[in-house]
C-alpha cells in the first residue's frame, strides 16, 4: 500500500474465466465506493495497418496492449487522481479519438488476462485475484461472447483460440496464478466471492 487510501483489486484469469462477471458483481456491492478499470481498453491502435495486417496480430500477447499507459493510469487512480481512459473498437482494432472519465474512488476494480503476469501492474495493486477455470468451459464462454458482442463467427473464434489464445494462456496467464492471494475455482459461487472481496475491501 502507498500513502493513498485507494485500494486496487486486480481480477485476472484466462479468457472466459469470469473476470467481468466477478468485477461487475463486486462493483455492484461497492456502489459509489468503487470504479472499474480494465486493461482491455488499452489495446494498441492499429489504424496504421491494413485489414489483412490487423487480422494476423496476436491480441493475446502482452505486447498487443499499451501496458505502460495502463500502469500510469492505474497508478494515478490509486494516488487519488481521476483519469481519461481510452476507448477501443474491437470490430476495427482501432482506438477512438474520444476518452471517458474514470473517477478515483476508495476501491479500483481492475481486470484483464495479463494483470498478474505483468510485474509493473502487480506493483500498483493491493489484492490479486485469479479465476482458475478449465479451457473447455472458457472456450464455450468466449464463443458466446465474441459472436454476440463482437460480431465474430464461431469458426473464427475457434481458430483464434487454437492459434493464439490457448498458447498465450499457457505461456503467460496460467503461470501468473502463482502471484494471486485469492484464487477462485470454477465451481465457486462468484456472488459469494464478490461478497467476500467487498467485505475485505471496505
Amino acid at each position: 500500500m502507498g500513502t493513498s487510501d485507494v485500494q486496487v483489486c486486480a481480477i485476472s484469469g484466462g479468457s472466459g474465466a469470469g473476470k467481468t462477471t466477478l468485477a461487475v458483481a463486486l462493483l455492484d456491492r461497492l456502489g459509489d465506493q468503487a470504479s472499474h478499470h480494465t486493461i482491455d481498453w488499452y489495446y494498441r491502435d492499429l489504424s496504421h495497418l491494413s485489414d489483412a495486417e490487423r487480422a494476423v496480430v496476436n491480441f493475446d500477447h502482452p505486447d498487443s496492449l499499451e501496458v505502460d499507459l495502463f500502469v500510469r493510469d492505474l497508478a494515478a487512480l490509486r494516488a487519488g487522481h481521476d483519469i481519461e481512459a481510452p476507448v477501443y473498437d474491437f470490430s476495427t482494432h482501432t482506438r477512438s479519438a474520444e476518452t471517458f472519465a474514470v473517477a478515483s474512488r476508495p476501491v479500483i476494480v481492475a481486470e484483464g488476462i495479463h494483470l498478474l503476469a505483468l510485474e509493473t501492474v502487480r506493483a500498483v495493486c493491493d489484492h490479486l485475484v485469479f479465476i482458475d477455470v478449465d479451457a473447455q468451459l472458457r472456450l464455450e464462454r468466449r464463443i458466446r461472447r465474441d459472436v454476440i458482442e463482437r460480431g465474430r463467427t464461431e469458426e473464427s473464434v475457434r481458430a483464434q483460440w487454437a492459434a493464439t489464445v490457448a498458447p498465450m494462456h499457457d505461456e503467460f496467464v496460467q503461470p501468473s496464478a502463482q502471484f494471486a492471494n485469492h484464487t477462485v475455482q470454477a465451481e465457486d459461487d462468484l456472488d459469494a466471492v464478490a461478497d467476500e472481496l467487498a467485505a475485505l475491501l471496505l
